[in-house]
């Protein structure tokens, strides 16, 4: 097929493209097309059949404006799918492209930067006998208010740590979905879809009994019997407004001598808040603020006493949703956990993130580490 030459949609094959992906998939798939359409049409270039030199150029433009190798991976990759679906030719196996992108890696390298964890004690060598320091989820429960948010806030952050659920698979928990387990005062939860579990296997995760008190509160106390388990929550606010007594004619103005309301007396009315909880579920980038809010909020109650306000400057900038997910694989690293192990509680496909996750702390806690901690 040459450039200029029209197009068949084979709808068929896009139907069912639509119907074996996640609505996830879909919103990716379609923002990376229309960056490349886009940058096609300025730079006069022929988006659909795309020549391996086109693409080679646009992932070197892309890269050039910051985007990191592996989003030039996710890039290449639509790139591809794109033309599998219009049925044209794929231009990005040309050893053209190849060799572009292993330049562009060679260059900025290929590291990914992690998301800071955040880890049930903060950074301890024995999850389980040391005193929690530093930035650590524990404090972060302590100091969460009972008030409305502060119940969903504890409840949202002990679920996230304990599954470790990326956001839109944590926000997607519904109250049919925590089953009973063989300890009384825990629970399960049922996944019926998850990122590495795009056909819908399922799979389950342990909720402890301090996540399953947690989400008890804040379900009785936002009145949730069904459905989605966490929820938007408006809140308003209403300042006091004093009591008016009555006023003598003298006290009043000419502009206001018309108004003889103003004269009569009036009720006090107190302070006020009230809450209104959402019908339907957070949004997936909603948990990685909250999680910041959360640590602003136990940093100004003095929980986390050995953070200087640098250090907490320092570390909200690293904090997302994906930060308990990252924190429970290195507790479960730490507390002795084999790979196999942390990738079952995960529901890893791979072994590359979880061994990714732990390599600061390998280094730390490997040979030539607890040698020089001998050493002094």
């Amino acid at each position: 097929m040459h450039a200029g030459e029209r197009v068949v949609v084979n709808e068929a094959l896009i139907a069912a493209y639509q119907a074996a992906s996640s609505p996830h998939s879909i919103r990716a798939l379609k923002s990376d097309l229309e960056a490349f359409d886009l940058w096609c049409r300025r730079h006069n270039r022929v988006a659909l059949p795309a020549s391996p030199e086109t693409v080679a150029d646009y992932l070197d433009a892309r890269a050039e404006k910051g985007s990191k190798p592996a989003s030039l991976g996710r890039y290449k990759a639509s790139i591809a799918k794109i033309h599998m679906l219009l049925d044209l030719k794929d231009p990005t196996p040309a050893s053209l492209v190849k060799l572009r992108l292993q330049a562009i890696r060679r260059r900025l390298g290929t590291a990914q930067k992690q998301a800071r964890p955040l880890r049930f004690k903060g950074p301890v060598r024995n999850v389980e006998r040391d005193e929690p320091r530093g930035l650590n989820v524990r404090a972060l429960l302590e100091c969460c208010a009972e008030d409305l948010p502060g119940l969903r806030d504890r409840a949202l952050l002990s679920a996230g740590y304990d599954t470790g659920l990326r956001a839109s698979e944590l926000v997607a928990i519904e109250v049919e979905h925590i089953i009973e387990a063989i300890d009384p005062d825990a629970r399960l939860l049922s996944i019926p879809r998850s990122k590495g579990d795009q056909e819908g296997e399922g799979a389950t995760a342990y909720l402890s009994p301090r996540t399953v008190r947690a989400i008890a509160a804040w379900l009785e106390a936002a009145g949730i019997g069904e459905g989605a388990v966490f929820r938007r929550v408006n809140v308003r606010r209403y300042k006091a407004k004093a009591a008016v007594r009555g006023r003598s004619i003298d006290s009043i103005s000419g502009r206001e001598s018309w108004d003889l309301r103003k004269t009569l007396s009036k009720s006090a009315v107190p302070a006020r808040v009230e809450y209104d909880v959402g019908e339907g579920a957070l949004h997936p980038a909603s948990v990685g603020p909250i999680y910041r809010s959360m640590i602003q909020r136990a940093f100004d109650c003095g929980a986390l006493a050995d953070l200087t306000a640098d250090d907490l400057v320092r570390l909200l900038k690293g904090i997302s949703a994906h930060s308990t997910r990252v924190g429970l694989n290195q507790d479960l690293f730490t507390s002795g956990e084999d790979l196999a192990g942390i990738m079952d509680a995960l529901r890893w496909k791979s072994p590359r993130m979880p061994l990714a996750y732990n390599r600061n702390l390998a280094a730390e806690q490997g040979a030539a580490g607890r040698l020089m901690v001998k050493l002094g």
